[in-house]
């Protein structure tokens, strides 16, 4: 068994809705429970580096889809540039 104090505009609300509803208070209070323990329960799970990252995929995008593949020939260009001057 467990009490809870509420503030009255709570309390109003919970009143309010119960009488919409047509169901108990007590229900709607387990309800609201369990929702915010699957929404925490959800929050808590291990997000993967992707996860964690999709938002700055790509944000600040060159446009050019080479130069992963071709970094090693741009630093041999800079550094013969740099020796030639």
């Amino acid at each position: 068994m467990l009490s809870i104090r509420l503030d009255e505009n709570t309390q109003n609300q919970l009143n309010f809705l119960a009488q919409q509803k047509h169901i108990s208070k007590s229900k709607i209070i387990k309800d609201a429970l369990t929702y915010y323990f699957d929404m925490t329960k959800n929050e808590s799970k291990e997000k993967t580096p992707y996860e964690l990252g999709s938002e700055f995929f790509g944000k600040y995008s060159s446009g050019r889809d080479d130069l992963s593949t071709t970094y090693k020939q741009k630093i041999k260009d800079k550094i013969n540039a740099k020796n030639n001057h």
